[in-house]
């Protein structure tokens, strides 16, 4: 079990973290959201001891976890850390990297792991190819398959798919994460991208204003946001009569007291977005097919 008890941080005199307190349990997964700055990054140098606390402490289950005023070598062998910085060795295989710090006294296990792993990935076609030829996408992916060779207890993530394309991140997820739980490897992820963080996590903390503000499952969360930042996390929303109304909430129909002018319609795949105004108040919601600007439309409210 992860036990983060009254963590507080600052770097010099700027405060960065106060008062932050969560577990995890061994083989859970949590996400950490927040605006740019908010501190996820640091938290997870601080959990992994890459940073000493400025008070407060953070256990794996007996073990203390304490930054470079107390240990040599940054780390522990059984926690991992993905950062957004690689440090892979460029003139070395893709194998080689990501069995790095596997044994050699038992070639034929390591290179079952090394495979095991590449399929993970999804770089079995680039196992020789060296790193220095390969993008930054597929160094992001070596990088996540070399932290799990040697099995850690727990993993952070720090935007894990940030570097990688569109088309690739959907299939690496589901597969990354479904080898997580498979492995019951606890995992915290840092992250802006909800795609990251619904389908896959057991619960949310949110940071705001160097607090946590929000602990809870996503499900609990999207259904009870709270505040405009975590209901704006999950999409468009509105707040009528100052409840959170997401887009898909909001629907088309022949008549009712919601009376709307379009504004603007953009088009988002399998729905358009459209931007309208309530007396002065704009709104948005989902709609299947384009309305044209200017278009007088009445509106009704789902309930969640």
């Amino acid at each position: 079990m992860l036990q983060v008890k009254n963590l507080s941080f600052k770097y010099q005199k700027t405060p960065v973290l106060q008062n932050i307190n969560f577990e995890l349990k061994a083989g859970e997964h949590a996400s950490i959201i927040g605006e740019s700055g908010s501190g996820k990054s640091t938290l997870l140098k601080l959990i992994y001891g890459e940073l000493d606390v400025d008070n407060g402490s953070i256990f794996w289950n007996e073990t203390e976890v304490l930054g470079p005023k107390y240990n040599l070598v940054v780390g522990y062998d059984f926690m991992k850390y993905v950062s957004q910085e690689f440090d892979l060795m460029p003139f070395t295989t893709v194998s080689e990297n990501i069995g790095k710090y596997l044994s050699n006294f038992y070639p034929e296990k390591k290179q079952t792991r090394i495979n095991e792993l590449l399929e993970v990935v999804e770089l079995t076609p680039f196992a020789n190819t060296k790193v220095k030829l390969l993008s930054g996408g597929q160094k992001q992916r070596v990088a996540l398959a070399r932290a799990l060779a040697n099995k850690p207890e727990i993993i952070l993530l720090d935007e894990p798919f940030s570097h990688i394309d569109n088309f690739k991140k959907q299939s690496l997820r589901r597969r990354l994460f479904h080898f997580l739980k498979e492995n019951k490897i606890t995992c915290i992820v840092a992250s802006h991208d909800k795609e990251d963080v619904l389908p896959y996590s057991d619960r949310m903390i949110v940071l705001n204003d160097h607090e946590i503000v929000a602990n809870n499952s996503p499900t609990y969360l999207y259904k009870n946001p709270g505040t405009p930042l975590i209901a704006a996390f999950f999409g468009e929303f509105n707040i009528i009569d100052k409840k959170f109304v997401y887009a898909h909430q909001i629907q088309r129909v022949n008549k009712s007291n919601l009376k709307a002018i379009v504004k603007t319609c953009y088009f988002k795949g399998s729905f358009y977005l459209i931007e309208a105004d309530i007396n002065g108040q704009t709104v948005f919601l989902e709609h299947p097919t384009y309305i044209n600007k200017n278009t007088e439309i009445y509106l009704a409210i789902e309930c969640q």
